[in-house]
């Protein structure tokens, strides 16, 4: 019994005091012998559940190879699409038909370039200037941006929240009356959109208004402990501050090794000859692929998509890792080498498992879409119709427990399937709602990147309107500065939620071991709702006092 050797007379720890809120550690109502039996069983069990600080294991090796096979053939094949190529591709035209050795032979054509030169307009050539600044001056701001939000988040985030939530309202109202009124008082917009068809969009929009109004108020009880979350992961996120340089250079590094992909592609189309066909009783020269390029095709679509899957699936690991080396630290003690203990680790003993991950994820994206134009075809069948919904709840299924299992990797070093099967009796015994973490605090940020993207829109296009000649073009320069904005803070919102996630999978196993390595994080998360659908069929653990 994990609580044996502990003073009977000693007073149960603050976190545990009541059982109405950790019904985990409440007493079963099972007989005392089968309750030490099954508990006993499940210790020696799970009890090893933890951080692993030490070596790691290679695991998932034969996906690591599959995936390593699949990279060296795109680029043998690429090579040698680059050295194997025809060089008359590129002069098909000057080829035509001689029906005296029925093949086609080079013409010589001499003709004179009568193309005249595409002038810039002077607006135009405003338009890029204007443009090229106030991205460059955006992505530039965009760091300070991010950085005074996560300070703001971690030391005043109920302020934040509550600050922005009016604006979840109002500026959707601006726009969506200022676009109305715009569009209005312009000849243009309103001869080309008449005036029922403007109302008809603005009363949609402000139902859809209501709806998040609706939202809102049915959750609001929920915001204050998604106010806590989100502090509790901010603070986290703070004191792993590398993780916001180490991901985007693994992005460059993606794009970086597609670019000799990107080659080899536009030179496999190189790889054929030109060939005599018969169009309607007349001969022409075609090109004529060589038969290996459709497959190269596919090989190099198939590598690349991996790729990009399985390297999310490593920003995944390495944020997960990086985190729970915090989490399971000392109190207040700066984690050291945590970011490359985990860099080691994707990249190394665990790479097979981040591979196998990316795959289910590239192939869970391949059959969504399958059903997703399927189900676009006219009167499918009742069958078809069931199908579709069987395939779609598997998929949501896959999506929800690979989206656990990586964290669950990255904190244990297990492999893949047994990582799988952990986690999902890790949170079923805890009877943890993960959904609720994902759910509300993943709205309420994106909630906030949208309020500052827009009011940083409204202003750089105040700006742009005041002190450039650009007129209506400053909504369009404005509109490229929000999507770079909303991107950046996007890519922070995404990191943050990835924490939130591994602070949750933490918190599950400190709380299935009895044991409290963030107190913080526990008075916070220890007041997430239960699942109730899993509490009668799942023998609660005690600790044993």
């Amino acid at each position: 019994m994990m609580g044996s050797s502990e003073d009977p007379n000693k007073k149960p720890d603050s976190l545990y005091e009541s059982s109405a809120s950790n019904p985990l550690l409440s007493k079963p109502p099972f007989p005392i012998e089968e309750q030490d039996s099954h508990e006993s069983d499940s210790n020696q069990q799970y009890l090893h559940i933890s951080y692993n600080h030490g070596p790691r294991s290679f695991k998932d090796l034969p996906f690591l190879i599959l995936f390593l096979l699949f990279i060296l053939s795109t680029f043998a094949f690429g090579i040698f699409a680059i050295f194997h190529r025809n060089t008359n591709y590129t002069t098909l035209s000057s080829y035509t038909y001689d029906s005296n050795t029925t093949s086609c032979v080079k013409r010589s054509i001499s003709t004179s370039s009568s193309s005249s030169p595409i002038w810039v307009s002077l607006n135009s050539s405003n338009i890029v200037k204007d443009l090229t600044w106030t991205l460059v001056i955006t992505f530039i701001l965009s760091v300070p941006l991010c950085w005074a939000l996560l300070l703001s988040l971690k030391h005043y985030t109920k302020q934040v929240v509550y600050a922005c939530l009016p604006f979840f309202i109002v500026i959707p109202i601006f726009l969506n009356v200022f676009w109305f009124v715009a569009c209005t008082v312009s000849s243009s917009c309103s001869d080309a959109f008449p005036l029922a068809y403007r109302i008809l969009v603005m009363v949609f929009i402000f139902l859809v208004i209501g709806v998040i109004v609706w939202i809102l108020v049915v959750n609001w009880h929920r915001v204050q402990l998604t106010v806590s979350i989100i502090g509790v992961a901010s603070d986290a996120l703070s004191w792993n501050l590398g993780l916001l340089g180490v991901l985007p250079c693994l992005t460059i590094g993606l794009v970086v090794y597609y670019v000799p992909i990107v080659v080899f592609l536009v030179f496999a189309r190189f790889n054929g000859k030109i060939v005599p066909k018969d169009l309607d009783g007349e001969y022409d020269c075609v090109w004529r692929q060589d038969s290996w390029v459709p497959a190269y095709f596919a090989l190099t679509i198939i590598t690349m998509l991996w790729s990009a899957a399985a390297m999310l699936e490593a920003q995944v690991y390495i944020i997960s890792g990086t985190i729970a080396h915090w989490y399971f630290s000392k109190e207040n003690e700066t984690p050291k080498k945590g970011i490359r203990t985990s860099l080691r680790n994707a990249f190394g003993p665990s790479s097979g498992t981040v591979c196998l991950s990316g795959l289910l994820i590239f192939v869970v994206r391949v059959v969504r879409s399958a059903v997703d134009s399927a189900r676009q075809e006219d009167a499918p069948g009742i069958v078809k119709l069931v199908l579709q919904c069987c395939v779609n709840a598997l998929l949501t299924a896959v999506d929800f427990l690979n989206k656990f299992t990586i964290n669950f990797a990255a904190i244990t070093g297990e492999a893949y399937c047994s990582s799988a099967r952990m986690t999902y009796e890790l949170l079923r015994r805890n009877l943890l709602s993960a959904v609720f973490v994902e759910a509300i605090s993943s709205r309420i940020l994106a909630g906030i990147v949208f309020v500052l993207s827009a009011i940083y829109t409204i202003v750089v296009c105040a700006i742009l309107k005041a002190a450039t000649n650009l007129g209506a073009d400053s909504y369009f320069v404005a509109a490229m500065a929000w999507v770079l904005l909303i991107l950046v803070l996007g890519y922070f919102v995404h990191v943050l939620d990835f924490v939130i996630d591994t602070i949750y999978v933490c918190y599950a196993i400190d709380r299935d071991r009895g044991e409290v390595c963030k107190k913080d994080v526990h008075d916070v998360y220890v007041h997430l709702p239960i699942s109730r659908s899993l509490r009668q069929s799942i023998p609660t653990r005690t600790l044993g006092v």
